[in-house]
């Protein structure tokens, strides 16, 4: 939100510079992400946080001003005089609904002079953004600005009657709306319409009908209070966003709405002339205010800082509220503008705000270290800590997905979970599988160009019927480049990759290493563990990378789940120290069958081998001319080692022997 720094002044008499006060607002939770100077003014750029639509006007922020630069508010609420209205000019207002409008208040003005507005208003709004269309428009716009509740003004002469509606439209009612767009209108959408139709698409842009122009002479001016989630939706539905709706959606306080309609009100008729003839409200005009203690004790304690309780009860006074106090705590009126305070924290919050976090003392934490039994949390951190040592970068991607991204890893659109009222079409649907979030998030860094691009993340997938469970994604894409003794080698990404994080995976949590098949449905891998398939290899569809912008690039995704990994995981791990003796090495070189894993020929020598086998490691694999077709040479080199002597060679060799006797009867190899 934009904000002129003169027109702050307006409410608040502060001599604080533009940068200072900049600066002082940001401090206290109110960033001013920028100052310009700007044709003799300054104009504040302003992020506002959602809970607080309070400071969507330039009163809101006067407030905060105040506070942070101890200065007086110069806000003035003036009664407007309302002249006796004559013969049948009152405004008789009906709402079908006072959950959808719970207050609607109408003014009648005549004999106003639609014109160009003075040159100080124009300039103003077009500081902040906002063309300037005419005297009478430009002050409701103001006014919404000033205060933060949103007026229209109907060119009352072009309403059917002065009988107001405030009703949700008729199955195929229409409207041309002031942009000059037809609208088509339907039942979820608020309306305010004459005995005739619908005038205005409530809290959101006035019709093309009743629009104020130079011929002007009469109007009515509304200010009302509608329900925030039916005004979001119709916005949605309609594809619209204004500067009214944008307020609406946040909550608007009711007394802003009575006094900002005084307030428009009183400057129609000071620079466009006319006569209030008739004001009428209908609906709560009133709301009960909400009272909270607040203790001394829990200011010091919570903060942990020495505030006086003077000092507290003036900071929540330059907010606003109204403070009564007693020896031990006070007693806080929120005002009806602060939606977001509820209870005593929120109040502390406040204080803390104005106070300056800055000038609360840090003090290291007390902690007492305690032992404490291995948690869920502590495997998934463990799970992540294991996949970022292999060089895999953890990716954070949303949990909503859109239909189009649904449709490209052909997942049944009716079996995902679809949100009733989703914020957005990108965010329509829970993912039914985390693969799909990963594949585009590497296909953004791919257009990076990235060369290599290994992504994981650990998150929940979500399946119609409330069904959510919690699993790892991999996605690997690209080509790595290792450095030999001889020349520089380009490794390209595939399954073998994806196999061999899994495996140290599982082996750093302690688990037996899972069963990885082949899939002659996916053409690519199913991972099993004791028997129970628990994820899956794929490589990703050329059609589906297509879509996202990703060409002549091969990517493989996986995706399993992580409750049966974290039932399984062992809590702790051992250490086992490094041998000190010595071991003896022997190579064994054979032919095998192509379908022969090495995984096989090592189970078999350790089978054999028993407890003086340590370990089995492949040193070559080779396919040649001198190879038979269909088969493969390994070259394998057994380590023989115990723990606690030296190994000879005459307890070695009949080992090894028959090692190399069962790989030629078991396996059928060809020693060479």
């Amino acid at each position: 939100m934009k904000l002129i720094y003169n027109w702050l002044k307006d409410f608040v008499g502060i001599k604080t510079s533009p940068l200072e006060l900049a600066r002082r607002l940001t401090m206290a939770g109110l960033e001013v992400k920028a100052v310009e100077e700007k044709d003799g003014d300054f104009v504040f750029e302003i992020e506002i946080t959602s809970n607080r639509p309070d400071w969507l006007s330039v009163i809101g922020v006067a407030r905060e001003a105040a506070a942070v630069t101890n200065s007086k508010l110069k806000i003035k609420n003036e009664k407007i005089k309302i002249q006796k209205p004559k013969e049948n000019q009152g405004v008789k207002i009906t709402i079908e609904d006072k959950k959808d409008c719970s207050l609607y208040t109408a003014k009648i003005i005549k004999g106003v002079s639609v014109g160009v507005s003075p040159e100080w208003l124009k300039k103003r709004l077009e500081l902040i953004g906002c063309r300037s269309i005419n005297n009478v428009v430009d002050i409701t716009n103001y006014a919404m600005f000033t205060y933060g509740e949103p007026l229209h003004a109907f060119d009352a002469d072009k309403l059917a009657s002065y009988e107001i509606e405030v009703r949700r439209a008729n199955a195929g009612e229409q409207l041309v709306t002031i942009d000059g767009v037809f609208r088509k209108l339907d039942k979820d959408i608020l309306v305010i319409a004459d005995k005739q139709q619908a005038q205005a698409v409530a809290g959101i842009m006035g019709g093309k009908s009743t629009e104020v122009t130079a011929s002007t002479r009469n109007i009515l001016l509304e200010a009302a209070i509608f329900d925030p989630v039916l005004i979001r939706r119709a916005r949605r539905k309609l594809g619209m966003q204004t500067d009214s709706s944008y307020r609406f959606e946040r909550g608007i306080d009711t007394q802003t709405a009575l006094v900002s309609s005084d307030y428009a009100a009183r400057m129609i008729i000071q620079l466009a002339g006319g006569n209030l003839i008739c004001a009428r409200e209908k609906g709560a005009t009133k709301i009960l205010k909400k009272t909270i203690s607040v203790n001394y004790s829990s200011v010091q304690r919570i903060l942990g800082a020495s505030i006086s309780p003077a000092l507290m009860k003036n900071i929540l006074a330059a907010l606003g509220f109204g403070v009564k106090g007693s020896k031990t705590c006070f007693s806080v009126t929120v005002p009806s503008a602060r939606q977001d305070v509820e209870e005593e924290v929120d109040l502390i919050e406040e204080i803390a705000r104005i106070f300056g976090i800055e000038n609360i003392p840090a003090e290291v934490p007390y902690v007492k270290p305690q032992p404490r039994a291995r948690t869920r949390f502590d495997i998934i951190s463990k799970t992540k800590n294991i996949l970022i040592a292999q060089g895999v970068n953890e990716a954070i991607t949303y949990t909503l997905i859109d239909r189009k991204l649904l449709e490209l890893f052909s997942w049944p659109v009716d079996e995902a979970a679809r949100l009733v009222n989703p914020l957005s079409e990108e965010q329509e649907f829970l993912r039914p599988c985390i693969i799909a979030s990963l594949v585009r998030a590497a296909a953004l860094n791919l257009k990076q160009k990235q060369p290599l691009v290994e992504l994981f993340e650990v998150g929940k997938i979500y399946t119609a019927g409330n069904n959510e469970e919690l699993v790892l994604g991999l996605v690997l894409c690209g080509k790595k480049s290792v450095v030999t003794q001889e020349a520089v080698v380009n490794i390209k990404e595939g399954f073998l990759r994806l196999k061999g994080i899994i495996q140290n995976l599982f082996s750093g949590l302690g688990i037996a290493q899972p069963e990885i098949l082949f899939n002659e449905t996916t053409a690519g891998f199913k991972v099993k563990l004791n028997s129970k398939e628990i994820g899956q290899f794929v490589k990703v569809s050329s059609a589906a990378l297509e879509a996202m912008d990703v060409k002549y690039q091969e990517v493989y995704a996986a995706q399993i789940s992580l409750e049966e990994i974290l039932m399984q995981a062992l809590p702790e791990k051992k250490f086992v120290p490094v041998s000190i003796f010595p071991a003896i090495c022997r190579d064994i070189s054979f032919v095998v069958q192509e379908n022969i894993s090495f995984k096989q020929i090592t189970d078999l020598a350790h089978k054999t081998a028993g407890l003086l086998l340590e370990q089995v490691k492949i040193t070559d694999i080779y396919r040649g001319k001198q190879i038979p077709q269909g088969c493969k040479n390994f070259t394998v080199s057994c380590v023989y080692r115990l723990p606690n002597r030296t190994l000879t060679d005459l307890e070695v060799s009949p080992i090894h022997a028959c090692v190399v006797q069962a790989l030629t009867q078991a396996l059928s190899a060809q020693i060479r």
